[in-house]
């Protein structure tokens, strides 16, 4: 049993709350505009008469972004403070979602790629800033529960993305359906959002840990911290694991029932992420209570269990295990996250720079799955987040043990 710390609140009696509530709205956007994602992949397919594989660029441009730009999100957040990466996040995300609008009339796949890139970027800043900034508005040892309560409304996008995208999408007729729409409603509301944090100010909070005797001579690398090194691998592979199930769902169920790519989007949306928001507002509960690192390995065993059944194609039984997956999901890129920088006290920017860029998994394995589906059949490729979910649970082991 832990012992129970005040979330947004340090020892010393400085209160958090607003900049921990300004920052938690973040959550929700890049929520929204990863799980729309899942419907732009169904959809392309049927309105471009593209393969899976080829639908799979979506995601892989989106988190080709994150690679790409994590680094250079760092170093601005590193000269010129947490807000400017805020800001600078959500201009790009907003400039990506409005050219959207020009994208539906020139119906370009390469034109949309070029847009969800842009957009990538944005989504980079903001995760940079926003998920090690939410880690220090605090007690270090309430980090988990407190990025797991803020990612609790990113799991409130993730319910809003397939649902605004299945109403607007995937509609009975043709001609009413617009891709554009949820892009410009989005667009515009982050683009107000980067007025608002260009006129308020966030605390920049400097992070330090005690140095021993032997550490005052030599400063210890960030790469000599277990934690990190082994962390960042598995957040590699949990993101992975959730984009390539998020990205192949619609197509699973289709194929496995008689219901429609629109149903499919909602089930996705109320059912799917309705449990991976509330498995993150309970595991934030939770985690007062219980190690963190031993509920990690908890969920991933869960994880494993229910992608065999999926696997298997058991029709509704295995519908059924892809909802399980999803609260089993729900805790654990903020519970990596946190794990991974903890005690890494003056290189928390820079390791969160790294951490972000691990989010390239998301670009891997819908590529693979979409082969796979292609080649075999869609069932068979959700083998890859089964192996991601395995290694996640090594990594909650070892950190048992150390």
């Amino acid at each position: 049993m832990k012992p129970k710390t005040k979330l947004v609140q340090t020892a010393n009696g400085t209160n958090y709350l607003v900049p921990f509530v300004l920052i938690t709205t973040l959550f929700f956007l890049w929520g929204f505009a990863h799980s729309i994602l899942d419907v732009l992949n169904k959809h392309f397919q049927d309105a471009l008469s593209i393969s899976k594989t080829h639908s799979a660029l979506i995601q892989a441009v989106v988190y080709g972004g994150y690679f790409l730009m994590a680094m250079p999100a760092g170093e601005i957040i590193r000269r010129y403070g947490y807000r400017t990466g805020v800001i600078t996040g959500l201009i790009l995300y907003g400039i990506g979602a409005l050219l959207f609008i020009p994208g539906e009339q020139i119906m370009s796949f390469p034109f949309f790629l070029f847009s969800l890139f842009v957009i990538g970027c944005g989504l980079t800043c903001l995760e940079t800033a926003a998920n090690p900034y939410v880690t220090v508005l605090g007690e270090k040892e309430s980090a988990e529960r407190r990025i797991n309560l803020a990612q609790s409304f990113n799991g409130l996008g993730w319910i809003c993305g397939p649902l605004v995208g299945g109403l607007f999408i995937f509609t009975t007729n043709k001609e009413e359906s617009s891709v554009a729409i949820p892009y410009a409603i989005i667009g515009t509301l982050v683009l107000l959002a980067a007025i608002l944090f260009s006129r308020i100010r966030l605390p920049e909070i400097k992070t330090e840990e005690p140095v021993t005797a032997a550490q005052t001579a030599t400063k210890r690398s960030l790469w000599s911290h277990g934690n990190f090194v082994f962390g960042l691998i598995a957040l590699f592979f949990y993101v992975a694991a959730q984009t390539g199930i998020n990205s192949f769902f619609i197509n699973y169920v289709t194929e496995q029932t008689t219901i429609s790519a629109r149903e499919a989007a909602l089930w996705l949306s109320f059912v799917g992420m309705g449990l991976f928001m509330a498995g993150r507002m309970t595991g934030s509960w939770v985690m007062g209570f219980v190690r963190s690192e031993r509920l990690l390995a908890s969920v991933a065993i869960g994880g494993i269990l229910s992608m065999i059944i999926v696997i298997a194609g058991l029709g509704k039984i295995s519908i059924g295990a892809f909802f399980f997956c999803f609260l089993c999901e729900s805790i654990m890129f903020p519970t990596i996250f946190a794990l991974a920088i903890r005690g890494v006290g003056e290189h928390t920017k820079r390791a969160s720079s790294y951490l972000i860029m691990s989010i390239v998994g998301g670009a891997v394995a819908p590529l693979i799955m979409g082969y796979i589906a292609d080649t075999v059949n869609t069932a068979t490729g959700f083998i890859v987040p089964l192996i991601c979910f395995a290694i996640i649970t090594v990594f909650a082991l070892y950190l048992q043990k150390h």
